[in-house]
């Protein structure tokens, strides 16, 4: 071997050796980061912004779910064929930190909730898992039932609880429902929602706000006095703010923490499963405590139907947060129908002077008086009297 080449391959071996060293390091860095990526909610796994769906691709071609973390398709749950073809590239993978001793605290930040002494299996003798970041018993698109049927939902506890029975929730969420007299809807809803979140694994309780009297309806105010009473009940780390007359598609529209408020509703029969706008925040929202409070809640000021929701996304924006969404392949609704409430006359001209009441309109004027509180198997139920607020 002459000279030349011996040298060749002293630098060859070398070069080798300072692969291998990037490779090892590279594997570390991705075990370091796998706990980082557990504690994100499932809203990091697949959440989009918004202005995605601002562009013409978006009503002919709608997106599959955006999904970061290592994985292969062998590592999603349950039935791979229910998730969009985007969704089985990757996905997140839980760390060694999913498995949590029961009877301990769980911190009470967004997706790490607290258990409290209703929750089965919670010894402090017990090892129990935190549920998987994807439920495993999801089945994509669900029939949609309007026929009243009798279903015992033995999994669910008086006032509208359930939760996992098998691991430790990673979400509380309360479901807010304004409603006024519509029994056939609340029905439907209930039927179809209760499965639906008790497949999710999460720890949720339902809470129907109706408006006493025969006045102008006001939905957002009801909204606002959910969020007040749910907490009054325990800790809740998100909202789901849900129509009476809309009834989810697909249960992989999870109704879990976002990391920034979501719409929900993205996909509705009525308007042929297309978005109308894009800062559309109607009929479907989450949004989590603390960016609840951020905003101070609805306005109170709109009475009658329209302009509450793009108030609100008025104050989201305000507030350097944006407005997330699934796609519109799983965000879908069907709507029941209805007669249209009387339009509020008022809502452009509140809309327009909106930012002035940002920090006077909402959580920090509310008033009103709860008449009665039940209940019953599905939902916990309140009547309350709304109080207008004084002109400020």
């Amino acid at each position: 071997m002459t000279v030349a080449a011996a040298v060749a391959l002293w630098h060859r071996a070398h070069l080798y050796k300072a692969l291998a060293c990037v490779v090892l390091t590279l594997i570390a860095i991705q075990y370091l980061l796998s706990g980082v990526l557990d504690r994100r909610s499932i809203e990091t796994i697949f959440t989009i912004n918004a202005t995605r769906y601002a562009t013409n691709n978006y009503r002919n071609h709608p997106r599959g779910l955006i999904i970061y973390g290592p994985a292969t398709v062998a590592s999603l749950p349950g039935n791979a064929s229910v998730w969009p073809t985007s969704a089985l590239s990757e996905i997140a993978i839980p760390s060694k930190s999913d498995t949590i001793p029961t009877g301990t605290s769980g911190g009470s930040a967004v997706g790490v909730p607290n258990q409290d002494a209703s929750t089965p299996n919670t010894t402090d003798t017990t090892i129990q898992q935190r549920c998987p970041l994807i439920p495993p018993n999801l089945v994509g698109p669900v029939a949609v039932s309007l026929s009243p049927t009798e279903k015992k939902f033995t999994e669910v506890k008086p006032g509208g609880r359930g939760f996992p029975s098998n691991c430790i929730a990673r979400h509380r969420v309360a479901i807010i429902i304004p409603y006024r007299d519509r029994p056939n809807h609340l029905q439907a809803l209930l039927q179809t929602l209760h499965p639906i979140l008790l497949r999710q694994q999460i720890d949720y309780q339902i809470f129907i706000i109706e408006q006493e009297g025969t006045g102008l309806f006001n939905r957002a105010m009801l909204m606002n006095v959910g969020y007040v009473e749910a907490l009054k009940e325990r800790t809740f780390d998100c909202f789901i703010f849900h129509d009476v007359d809309l009834l989810p598609e697909d249960d992989r529209n999870l109704y879990t923490c976002p990391e920034q408020p979501r719409h929900m509703s993205v996909a509705v029969d009525k308007f042929k499963y297309r978005l109308p706008y894009a800062d559309l925040f109607g009929g479907v929202s989450a949004m989590t405590r603390e960016h609840f409070r951020l905003v101070n809640g609805f306005s109170n000021v709109f009475w009658g139907w329209g302009g509450e929701d793009d108030d609100m996304a008025n104050r989201i924006k305000a507030r350097g947060l944006h407005i997330s969404r699934y796609p519109a392949n799983v965000a879908r609704y069907k709507m029941l129908s209805h007669k249209k409430e009387k339009a509020n006359p008022k809502r452009y001209e509140f809309l327009k002077t909106g930012k002035k009441r940002f920090t006077t309109d909402g959580l920090s004027n509310l008033k009103y008086q709860l008449v009665d509180k039940q209940k019953p198997k599905l939902y916990t139920w309140l009547l309350v009297r709304l109080t207008p607020p004084q002109p400020s």
